[in-house]
């Protein structure tokens, strides 16, 4: 079976790649770059999938895309090179409060190393690059997978950097085969509910839980914006279908949701499966987003004062490439909505693990 490489472990979408892999028969053995201070996680990560599917190997490869040749030693470099044949590219920061120069070392120059690596692999059949649907930044109306246009502002750093880095891997387009992904917000699994990490949609689980105690849970704003939403199951076995798929190479593909929600009705509809109840009043938006500048509210709601910023925006991304894609390998994306119960079993049931909460800035 063809050889993997991938950066990014043990991250969660790259862990669910791995196991999707394992659980479909694509690939028996996989190499994962892994940082030094990530080593102990990444051996218990390794150990848990070995687990699942004995007779399968993970090796690791400790490295760095922030600096030249991924900080590989020459052994580990000559074995990569020959033997890759897929690259996978989502090591990457995804805070949406990240500060720029970190987010710039990591994203766009670490994009960069990793560009220069891909083009050293002779065997190489394809090169999966994990962009994000929001290099769209503050742009509005209906987003194309054929576009990649500078906005006129972005909604924080995160977005802008990405937004850089996908510049850099389409500028390899014809001279290696590569997909670029760009996946909606990423949650846990449609149906275990499983991620490792409350950020994204989690932040309004956090609310909720964390205003509990009143009598009612109030609306936040009034937007008549769409949340696009998509399951890691769903992400995971669409990029590897596509990895696998020849029409694939050379597009940029958004694995979005083709049916968004409006996020009022995502929230209601959280209100209503943490609670029982379903939310009642209103508080301004202009008031949330003053309460969420002191770092005191954000920290005792649990929520980042960027997600405000997403429940005005209104955008629509076209998903034609990949429904015409997908659609022949009967790989769809499931209801956000249904699988809400399952986020929210989740959630309920590591809410006070601190592992799963993110540091609020």
């Amino acid at each position: 079976m063809a050889v993997h490489f991938f950066t990014g472990f043990p991250g969660f979408i790259t862990r669910q790649l791995v196991r999707e892999m394992f659980s479909a028969n694509v690939a028996d053995s996989v190499y994962v770059l892994v940082l030094k201070t990530e080593r102990e996680k990444a051996e218990e990560v390794r150990r848990q999938l070995l687990e699942e599917y004995p007779g399968r190997t993970i090796e690791i490869f400790e490295g760095d895309i922030t600096l030249p040749n991924l900080d590989l030693n020459e052994e580990a470099i000559e074995k990569i090179v020959q033997e890759t044949q897929y690259f996978w590219h989502l090591a990457a920061i995804y805070d949406l409060a990240v500060p720029r120069d970190v987010a710039w070392k990591i994203n766009v120059h670490g994009t960069s190393n990793v560009n220069d690596f891909v083009k050293t692999l002779p065997r190489l059949k394809r090169y999966m690059y994990f962009s994000t649907a929001y290099v769209a930044g503050r742009r509005e109306g209906v987003i194309l997978e054929t576009e990649l246009i500078r906005p006129d502002s972005f909604k924080n750093h995160y977005e802008e950097t990405k937004f850089e880095a996908e510049l850099l891997v389409n500028d390899l387009v014809d001279e290696i085969p590569l997909t670029i992904i760009r996946p909606g917000i990423v949650i846990g699994h449609s149906v275990t509910g499983e991620t490792n990490k409350f950020d994204g949609p989690y932040f309004f689980l956090n609310l909720i839980d964390r205003i509990s105690f009143l009598p009612f849970i109030p609306y936040i704003g009034k937007s008549t914006a769409r949340i696009n939403v998509v399951p890691v199951d769903y992400v995971a076995k669409a990029a590897i279908y596509l990895c696998q798929n020849e029409e694939a190479s050379g597009k940029t593909v958004h694995l979005t949701d083709p049916n968004p929600h409006p996020v009022q009705e995502v929230y209601r509809t959280m209100v209503k499966e943490m609670t029982g109840k379903f939310p009642k009043g209103r508080i301004p938006l202009s008031f949330a987003r003053a309460g969420l500048q002191m770092k005191s509210v954000r920290t005792m709601l649990g929520v980042e004062k960027e997600t405000i910023d997403y429940l005005t925006w209104h955008a629509d991304f076209d998903c034609s490439i990949a429904l015409a894609l997908l659609s022949k390998g009967n790989i769809t994306c499931p209801d956000f909505l249904k699988i809400i119960p399952a986020m929210v079993r989740f959630y309920k049931e590591h809410k006070h693990n601190t592992q799963f909460q993110i540091p609020i800035k």
